[in-house]
Formats: structure tokens, C-alpha cells, sequence
């Protein structure tokens, strides 16, 4: 074993630049996005993008900038911690920084609670959010559980087309992922202020825009539908749609990646039932048990 052997293939790499790759890579997964539509958005290769990604070259400020805009964050997001920002951001952060996750969860209820933007209270809330990746079962066992409940069910993204007055897949080729996640949050605002009591299928990616998740976990009883990655994969092909990886020649490592990237936010969720556990008769009577436990509701 020669020297370099020993230290590893990252020993040479400068730290920055091993940082950055993993934000972008990390960023791309929570998006849903592959290296490739990335790549296509920023306006560079895709092996230059993957270059980036494993820290290797030193990318130009305008580059960086581009990759930014196609992963719709700030350029501070892809730089370091956006908690560097302002004194106030800095005391906030030291606080925080070795809180574990309840006590990050309380902090986070009570900072909602006091800019008056309704914290998620432990209490169950009427509207039933059913959040996962595409695939989980959101829409099949929404529609059942929201007639057993006696709610209207309300599948997000038809809300979305109709403020747009197009598709889904033409919002995103028409006008960007950024519009459509101005469309998401404008179509999750209405909704939360027409319906009291509903069970709300969300897009899987909706967990991408911290405000808009803000938002559903804060006004919603949220389950986090699971499901492995060759169910998700299975199901999508049975629906004839491979969206969003359609042009992937790597389409279950991608999933797979978009699900490691999405765990921590689904998981916030206050229930959460995996789909592939057993056949949808069982699975669905297992969710309208834990609905109506939650909710105190007669079984």
C-alpha cells in the first residue's frame, strides 16, 4: 500500500472544496433533481458539475453562481452556513448549535409561536397531510382515508395546475422549478385557509422549500408515507410515468439518493407507516387506526 493509499482519496482535496461538493450533492438529492437536469439548468457539463461535486477543480465564482440559481438557493447556501449572516443569526446559532434534535424541535415551535406564525402544537390537527416521495401511496390511500373521515381530500398538485392553468410538467418546462414552488406554496396557502378539516396529498418535493413545509407542519397532522426504493420505482412505472428521471440512465441510484435526501425533513412528520410493509387492505386500516387514535376519533 503506497502512502497516498493510506490517507485516503480525499487527502490531497482541500477541505472547502470536499465541503461545497457535498452541499451541492445534498442540495441536488432534496431537490429530486439528477446531475444531469442540474447540469442542463446551470448551463455547464455535466462532468464539470460532477467535478464540483467530488471537490476536485476550483470552480469560478460565476459558475457557482449558476449552479446556485439551478438548485434555487442563495449562493450563501452553497458557500457555508447562511447562520454567519448577521450578529443576531451568530447568537442564535451558538444557542443552538449543540441542542439535540427535541430540543431543536421545541426551539423551533416557539420561535414560530412568537413571530405568530402558529407553531406545530403536539395536539393533532384536523387536516391529515400526507407527505413521501412519489409512489408512497399518498393519493390511493388519501382518497380512502379521507372518505372514511368524512373530509374532503385534496391532491395538491391538481391545486397547483389549476392556479398555473397548465401541467405540472409544463410549469416546470415553461417558467422553472422556482415558479412552481411559488405555485406549491400559493396552492398549500389556500387550501389550509379553505378547508378545516380535509387530508391533503402533497407533492413529494414540497419538503424542498423549508418555508412552504413551514407552513404544511405548522397548520397539518402530517404522515410520512414510506415505502422502499423499488416500490417507489415499481409503482411510478405502473402509473406509465417514470417522472422525474425519466432521462436517467442511473434512475434508481437517483431515487434512491432523493430519499436519503428527503428522510430528515419527512421525518418530522408526527406519524409516519410504511406502505410496503403488507398489501394496501391492511396498510390502509393501519393508517385509519392511527388517524382516528390521533385525532380521538370512535375506531
Amino acid at each position: 500500500m503506497t502512502s497516498e493509499d493510506a490517507r485516503g482519496p480525499h487527502a490531497d482535496k482541500n477541505p472547502f472544496l470536499l465541503g461545497l461538493g457535498e452541499r451541492v450533492r445534498s442540495l441536488r438529492s432534496r431537490r429530486g433533481m439528477t446531475r444531469k437536469a442540474v447540469a442542463q439548468a446551470a448551463d455547464i457539463s455535466e462532468r464539470h458539475l460532477a467535478n464540483l461535486e467530488y471537490g476536485e477543480g476550483n470552480a469560478s465564482i460565476l459558475v457557482l453562481l449558476q449552479v446556485a440559481g439551478a438548485l434555487n438557493c442563495p449562493l450563501i447556501e452553497l458557500l457555508g452556513d447562511i447562520s454567519t449572516s448577521s450578529p443576531e443569526w451568530l447568537l442564535i446559532r451558538e444557542l443552538l448549535e449543540h441542542a439535540d434534535e427535541t430540543k431543536l424541535r421545541k426551539a423551533r415551535i416557539a420561535v414560530a409561536d412568537a413571530l405568530g406564525m402558529g407553531g406545530t402544537s403536539p395536539t393533532a390537527n384536523s387536516r391529515i397531510a400526507l407527505v413521501g416521495l412519489r409512489g408512497a401511496g399518498k393519493s390511493t390511500l388519501g382518497e380512502m382515508l379521507a372518505q372514511d373521515l368524512g373530509f374532503p381530500f385534496v391532491e395538491l398538485s391538481r391545486e397547483i395546475e389549476k392556479f398555473a392553468g397548465c401541467s405540472v410538467n409544463e410549469i416546470q418546462a415553461l417558467y422553472g422549478m422556482a415558479a412552481y414552488r411559488r405555485y406549491e406554496r400559493r396552492a398549500l396557502e389556500e387550501t389550509i385557509q379553505i378547508y378545516p378539516e380535509a387530508v391533503i396529498a402533497t407533492p413529494g418535493g414540497l419538503v424542498s422549500d423549508p418555508a412552504t413545509f413551514n407552513e404544511l407542519i405548522s397548520h397539518c397532522t402530517t404522515v410520512w408515507l414510506q415505502a422502499d426504493a423499488h416500490d417507489h420505482m415499481k409503482r411510478v412505472i405502473d402509473q406509465g410515468d417514470m417522472r422525474p428521471m425519466a432521462a436517467s440512465k442511473e434512475a434508481m441510484e437517483d431515487l434512491k439518493r432523493i430519499l436519503v435526501g428527503r428522510a430528515a425533513f419527512y421525518s418530522k412528520s408526527q406519524l409516519r407507516l410504511d406502505t410496503s410493509a403488507q398489501p394496501l387492505a391492511a396498510t390502509f386500516e393501519a393508517l385509519r387506526s392511527m388517524v382516528r387514535n390521533l385525532l380521538q376519533l370512535p375506531a
